[in-house]
């Protein structure tokens, strides 16, 4: 197994600072994007925490089998589905605290998404809040991500059509999100790759300016070259508008 990966982050057109973080950690197999909320400083200092503490426990685990765990294993999952779950959880606990302790960082909060390969050919996704992970295989491009919104939820009722919901005025209002509550219910998945998978792993500001189509092209023409891809992502949804901060993250398995 070998991953090869790219990525990059860009404030956009119209912000002043870039309150997106991400990580990639080729030693344990992840890579991470968290889009923080609350304005000024403490937008950027919640996603970079939320990084902080999920590297800090995947290098911890890496290191000791045995590590004492803050939460129970859920036994309906996996070792590395739990493992992701509870570094996200554990991010959350930060920024929640960091929240409520800090006058200047009252709140804040994040998005988190992010995958980690395991040894047995699958890829854990674990995500809270609107920022995605999408497949490409085959030409195809798939999100296998559920975004946790107001607009996603009135989709999956029928109150919205795809359509409709691209000038839903409350589209921004997210539903789940690090350090809005102490305990947080991450949503993890787990699915089985193959040679030459790529994973695309964004905040909303690439996925909320292009369209998956657009993606789907950019990936087809540079795709064999991922950090001139997640580059030319960027591009695109500045030539869009560079509405929101940018971040993009690619990762190809190949077996």
């Amino acid at each position: 197994m070998t991953i090869t990966h790219g990525a990059c982050t860009h404030v956009g057109m119209k912000r002043d600072h870039n309150e997106d973080s991400y990580i990639v950690l080729p030693e344990h197999r992840v890579y991470q994007v968290c889009d923080g909320m609350g304005g000024h400083a403490s937008g950027e200092v919640a996603s970079k925490l939320a990084c902080d503490e999920i590297k800090e426990f995947f290098e911890l685990t890496s290191k000791d089998n045995d590590a004492t765990w803050p939460y129970k294993l859920d036994k309906s999952m996996s070792y590395d589905e739990n493992r992701f779950m509870v570094a996200v959880k554990l991010a959350n606990v930060a920024v929640f605290e960091r929240s409520a302790t800090d006058p200047r960082c009252r709140g804040m909060g994040t998005t988190a998404v992010g995958i980690h390969f395991t040894e047995d050919g699958k890829v854990v996704s674990a995500h809270a809040g609107d920022s995605r992970v999408y497949r490409f295989r085959g030409g195809e491009l798939k999100r296998i991500t559920i975004d946790h919104s107001l607009v996603e939820e009135y989709i999956r009722m029928g109150r919205l059509t795809e359509e409709e919901a691209k000038n839903f005025p409350q589209k921004n209002i997210i539903l789940r999100a690090l350090g809005q509550q102490k305990n947080l219910d991450v949503e993890v998945n787990v699915h089985d790759c193959q040679d030459g998978d790529v994973y695309l792993v964004c905040s909303d500001g690439l996925s909320g300016m292009i369209e998956d189509d657009r993606m789907r092209e950019i990936l087809v023409a540079k795709g064999a070259d991922l950090e001139a891809c997640s580059k030319a992502m960027i591009d695109a949804a500045n030539a869009a508008g560079g509405l929101d901060n940018i971040t993009c993250v690619l990762a190809r398995w190949n077996a």
